[in-house]
């Protein structure tokens, strides 16, 4: 079990609580459009640049996004994270919202256990 400090779970749990709040909130964006009907034939995706702003919107998530996967592959082979392929998946298969907490929900705690690990 790891040794969290104080620091380290107040961080944790701010990670947690933003975590699960955009969990709750994509979801239910993600059911209201499905049960809108909304849909363009291409998976309803030609709504994200409908217009200027949800362009935007839509660029500026991907880039975000590109570069967290970037950040999580990155800085968990540098920390020796494994099964860094699951937060690359969970980034496409729930939102990179939810993906990049918990990566660092998983990094703070294994940086902790290393810590744990090494001689005094």
């Amino acid at each position: 079990m790891s040794r969290l400090t104080s620091t380290d779970k107040t961080l944790c749990a701010v990670y947690a609580v933003v975590g699960l709040a955009a969990l709750v909130a994509t979801q239910i964006a993600l059911v209201r459009h499905i049960s809108s009907g909304e849909g363009d034939g291409i998976g309803g995706l030609g709504n994200t640049v409908v217009n200027p702003a949800a362009a935007f919107v839509t660029i500026d998530l991907l880039a975000v996004a590109i570069i967290g996967l970037v950040f999580m592959v990155v800085e968990g082979r540098r920390v020796g994270m494994r099964f860094l392929w699951i937060y690359v998946l969970l980034t496409f298969a729930v939102a990179i919202s939810v993906a990049l907490p918990v990566f660092l929900i998983a990094r703070q705690v294994h940086m902790a256990d290393e810590r744990q690990a090494q001689p005094a």
